[in-house]
Parts: C-alpha cells; sequence; structure tokens
C-alpha cells in the first residue's frame, strides 16, 4: 500500500478543469522555478566536489595545512568524475543538463526551447558560483597557509583550484583544441547513451556512464588544460575568484583565456560532436540532419493523399450496408 505522502505527491501531478492542481501556494510557485532550481542545484554539487577535490589534493601537499599529501592526479580525476555523475543525479528533474555546452547544443538538434536556454545557463552558473563560494569558504584558512598569507592570492597559484588554467608550454591553438576535442568526446558519449536506437544503459544508469567518461577525460586528456568541458564549470568559479581578492588577472590571464578556451571551446566541441553523432548515427526525427527535404515532403502528402483517399466511402455505400 503506498503511504500517504506518495499519493498527496501524485495528486499534485492530476488536473482539474484542464488547469493545474496545486496542494498550496508554495508547490504552485516550485512548478515555475524547478527545472531552474534544479540546474542550480546540479551544478552546484559539481563544482562543490569538483573543486572540494582540486583544494584538498593540492592543499594537503603544504606540511603547514596537512602531514601528509591527500591524494593525487588520480583522485581529481576520480573526484571529478564522482562530482559529475552525482551533478547530473541532483538535476535530473531538468534533465541533467549542468553544462550551457549542453544545453546550447540540446536546442540546436534536439528541439530544446529556446526560452528555457537563458534561465538554465544563468541557473547552471549561478550554481557553478555558490558551489565555488563554499569550498573558498571550508578551504580558506588552509588557502592562506598555502599562499603564505593572510589575503595573499596568486593566479594561476591558487585561482587553479576553482577555475581552469593552462600548462606553460601549450600554445594558444593548442589550448581550444584540447577543450574542443574533450568536449566533442564528451557529447557523443551522452548522445549515445540517449539514443534509444544505440543500446542505452538502463534507466537511472546515465549518472554511472558519465562517471566513465569524465574519469577517463581526466585521465587521459586532463593534463594541459584542466578539462574544463563546461562553461560554467569555470566561468563560475572565475567570477568567485575575481570577487574574492585574486584580482583582474583571472580575466586577463593569456588575453582573455577565460572566453576563448573553457567557454568558446567546450560550445563549439559539444555542436562539432552532435554533428558527428547526428550525421553518421542518429535517426530521431528531432535532429535537424533527419527533416525530410522537399522531395521526401512531397512523397509523404503524397502517401497521405492516397491513405484519405482509401478511407472514403463511395457514394450509396453507406445505405448498402446499412
Amino acid at each position: 500500500m503506498p503511504s500517504s505522502s506518495a499519493s498527496f505527491d501524485s495528486a499534485s501531478h492530476y488536473t482539474k478543469n484542464t488547469l493545474p492542481y496545486y496542494p498550496n501556494r508554495w508547490a504552485q510557485f516550485r512548478s515555475y522555478i524547478r527545472e531552474p532550481a534544479s540546474e542550480f542545484l546540479g551544478a552546484m554539487v559539481l563544482i562543490i566536489f569538483g573543486t572540494g577535490v582540486d583544494c584538498q589534493v593540492v592543499l594537503s601537499g603544504n606540511p603547514g595545512v596537512a602531514s601528509s599529501s591527500k591524494g593525487e592526479y588520480l583522485s581529481i580525476s576520480f573526484g571529478w568524475a564522482t562530482a559529475t555523475a552525482l551533478g547530473v543525479w541532483v538535476a535530473g528533474a531538468s534533465g541533467g543538463h549542468i553544462n550551457p555546452a549542453v544545453t546550447i547544443t540540446m536546442a540546436v538538434f534536439r528541439g530544446f526551447p529556446w526560452r528555457k536556454v537563458p534561465i538554465f545557463i544563468f541557473s547552471q552558473i549561478l550554481g557553478a558560483f555558490t558551489g565555488a563560494a563554499l569550498v573558498y569558504a571550508n578551504y580558506y584558512n588552509a588557502i592562506n597557509i598555502f599562499e603564505g598569507g593572510v589575503g595573499v592570492r596568486t593566479v594561476p597559484g591558487t585561482a587553479s583550484l576553482f577555475s581552469t588554467y593552462a600548462a606553460d608550454y601549450m600554445t594558444s591553438a593548442g589550448c581550444f583544441f584540447s577543450e574542443f576535442l574533450a568536449t566533442a568526446v564528451l557529447l557523443i558519449i551522452v548522445l549515445a547513451v540517449n539514443d534509444p536506437k544505440s543500446g542505452p544503459p538502463p534507466a537511472g544508469l546515465v549518472p554511472l556512464v558519465l562517471f566513465i567518461t569524465v574519469f577517463a577525460e581526466g585521465a587521459c586528456l586532463g593534463m594541459q588544460t584542466a578539462y574544463a568541458m563546461n562553461p560554467a564549470r569555470d566561468l563560475g568559479p572565475r567570477l568567485l575568484t575575481y570577487m574574492a581578492g585574486y584580482g583582474r588577472e583571472v580575466w586577463n590571464y593569456r588575453h582573455q583565456y577565460w572566453l576563448w578556451v573553457p567557454i568558446l571551446g567546450p560550445i563549439t566541441g559539444a555542436l562539432a560532436g552532435t554533428i558527428v553523432y547526428d550525421a553518421l548515427i542518429y535517426t530521431g526525427a528531432d535532429s535537424i540532419f533527419n527533416k525530410p527535404n522537399a522531395e521526401a515532403r512531397r512523397a509523404l502528402a503524397a502517401a497521405q493523399d492516397d491513405r484519405h483517399s482509401s478511407d472514403k466511402v463511395p457514394p450509396g455505400m453507406g445505405m448498402e450496408m446499412v
């Protein structure tokens, strides 16, 4: 027998006189903010665990912070993979985008409403900012010790614990390509696990697939630009570091690196990965690659006309049948 709370929750989805039914005013208000709030919380969880593992592994390397190191590079890959899986799980009510590159790609290729794109992206960035703020507050004293004094902040330095910066030897083109490639691969896998004709995982296991994917991205492709693959994952924490006293260098680093690598790189990579998957694999009608051309539309219209003609009852037939 279902519990009373479960029954009550189900009742809130019923309709009365074709209008949504809400048990109270808060439930009605929640219906308007539920999807943006889902993206906000998912992105916040992503950043809490992701930047949290960055801080723990790096800061613990200072003997003034910890007696021994609390992890290594593989720990960071594992932490970000866990962060992604849990973030997507938390954001399930909205589809688990938690990434502006994913949201834009879904709008372009999967019919996601463009009217929702701005509020989704804003919610993702705000969630990432909030998650970074919570982690910064948690590790504030450790950062002071690591930097050598209260209020001392360096870029990249400890700024790289929150947003992404490139290895010194990387060229500008190399930085862009690294993020482009990583995000293109990510989207190909995301699309495959959501394609009903491509052997998708059982319901509820998509976060596990994303865990494996992000772990592999970090372990195999993450060294050079810290595998942002998500504009909100970088921009939200970067805003936090600017406000926390790291200064304008977080924006001026490598001539606005923040814009063309962790923002434009993932967005263009996501679009490119989707073009590859849809052009070669995907057969769903929602992709622009599968929209019928003029010849196909004429053939479909003719087939519908023939079907409608065959359904008509010849004159006098109705009387004979009676």
